[in-house]
């Protein structure tokens, strides 16, 4: 029972190393390629709005793509 006990703990502790090591931080020189415009989830707001109300006119859906469903209801 005790080997698995440390076994069992040796997991946990690769499993926490593991994670810890993860939360490394950007530092600033390494920031510029994240700044960048086309890096945005959304590079042109004001593209993605007139989409949406295109999307939202035709679809007669509420909300444009953030919902699914929507339609005429027609079956």
């Amino acid at each position: 029972m005790t080997h698995l006990r440390f076994i069992s703990r040796a997991v946990l502790l690769l499993a926490v190393a593991a994670g810890l090591s993860g939360c490394a931080g950007v530092k600033p020189w390494e920031r510029d390629l994240l700044a960048k415009p086309q890096m945005a989830l959304d590079s042109d707001p004001l593209q993605t709005a007139f989409d949406e109300h295109i999307y939202f006119s035709k679809e007669a859906s509420s909300g444009g793509r953030g919902f699914g469903g929507g339609g005429c209801g027609c079956n």
